[in-house]
């Protein structure tokens, strides 16, 4: 696998693509984080810092499908570098005006959210036409998925350095400052700029038509919930087991053990359905969140995030194989979108509803949200199965199966989304 990975990065474009990609997401990487400890040190209570996390998940969610489908429509630059200017204005603009002035930091906040580029869906729909064969464009997704856990570990622990070394304030601005750049270097390569999306059909629903992407939004907005809800029942552990520092750590070890399991996946080919592969890996991804709720000292709760994250990476690389089973032709980088959008929905609606949880109970009652709610996205997968398991309408055939070595039949991506 490592050999894989190397021979993807030394295709012209791809180490670029991926790593500006990565760069320009670390505002919205490290977005509720960073929220969070501003307000927290602008003095304001868990559940205010709840309530702006979620404003700007919920602006989040409503913008990337929308600027995915202009994407898809208009193109990658123009759309993706617009998005990342206004975003970042708004987290500046937030930053400066602090939460004293409620209705201003709420519209800054929404603001940013709503034009966060589609920089992740961006890069799923260049693949293709960057790495060419089908086989390549499978390993890219789990180099992907790996590589977004690299920003969740470093991410964490860059905002808890701005905040020591600076303030909640400047690490607000320097995020989104580095993610302008990292935008830039996406929008300005040849791909970027030369991937044009398949011809689609004219639907006001767009990729919502496929069911089987609906089961997979449906699945995912609840690994977002557990996921969100972690945030603040870390935050408030961390409260009382040494501060800004333990809770940096218990983001990074969340990370960290999501980017060991992402390791782990994308070394060994995998053999039969990947809609079944992905029920057994929500399956331990909801077991895994369990003894979050023993609260062991800090460094036993870290060992314990780091078991909480193994099964993420996995879960996301396999969802985005259906993904891109699923979409309508001419809407990959919508589908991959409303992906991101869901599971940004499930974030912030996991840390709205954690705070009120923790300030009830505790932090004990914290952990209980995200073990219930991956419970939740295994029934779902359970109970919609063999609409899962249907490809999409007009899907091509192919034998070329993700990491079988059986060559097992099944639909193939989206080549026709190549520039």
């Amino acid at each position: 696998m490592a050999v894989g990975y190397l021979e993807i990065l030394r295709t012209r474009h791809a180490a670029r693509l991926l790593a500006g990609t990565l760069v320009g997401r670390l505002p919205n990487i490290t977005g509720a984080m960073a929220v969070m400890l501003f307000v927290r040190a602008e003095g304001g209570s868990y559940s205010l810092a709840g309530a702006l996390v979620a404003v700007y998940g919920v602006a989040n969610a409503v913008g990337q499908p929308v600027l995915g489908r202009l994407v898809d429509l208009h193109g990658q630059p123009r759309v993706q570098m617009a998005a990342a200017l206004v975003s970042a204005l708004g987290m500046v603009g937030f930053a400066f005006t602090g939460v004293e002035q409620l209705a201003a930091a709420y519209v800054f906040v929404a603001v940013a959210g709503l034009f966060t580029p589609p920089l992740e869906g961006g890069l799923r729909a260049l693949w293709p036409s960057v790495l060419r064969k089908e086989e390549q464009v499978h390993r890219a997704y789990a180099m992907d998925a790996v590589a977004q856990e690299v920003m969740f570990t470093l991410g964490p622990l860059l905002v808890t350095l701005s905040v020591s070394l600076w303030s909640a304030r400047a690490a607000l601005v320097l995020l989104n400052v580095i993610g302008v750049l990292g935008a830039l270097s996406v929008v300005v390569s040849a791909p970027s700029r030369a991937w044009r999306s398949a011809p689609r059909e004219a639907h006001w629903l767009g990729a919502l038509r496929s069911p089987g992407l609906l089961v997979m939004l449906s699945a995912f907005l609840f690994v977002g919930i557990a996921l969100g809800s972690i945030t603040v029942a870390a935050a408030s552990y961390a409260d009382s087991r040494g501060g800004d520092a333990v809770y940096g750590w218990l983001m990074a070890g969340l990370g960290l053990g999501a980017l060991v399991g992402g390791t782990v996946y994308g070394a060994r080919q995998w053999s039969g359905a990947p809609e079944r592969r992905l029920r057994v890996l929500v399956a331990l991804l909801a077991v895994c969140y369990l003894p979050l709720m023993l609260m062991p000292g800090p460094v036993a709760m870290t060992a314990l995030s780091a078991l909480a994250g193994v099964f993420l990476a996995p879960c996301i690389a396999c969802a985005f194989v259906l993904v891109d089973r699923h979409a309508p032709r001419g809407t990959v980088t919508e589908a991959f979108s409303w992906l991101v959008t869901t599971f940004t929905v499930g974030s912030s609606v996991g840390t709205g509803l954690a705070g009120p949880v923790v300030e009830a109970g505790g932090a004990l009652w914290g952990f209980v949200v995200p073990g219930a709610a991956g419970g939740v996205s295994l029934l779902v997968l359970l109970v919609t199965g063999r609409v899962l398991a249907v490809p999409r309408e007009g899907a091509v055939v192919a034998v070329a199966a993700e990491n079988d070595p059986n060559r097992a039949v099944e639909p193939r991506f989206s080549s026709g989304d190549r520039a």
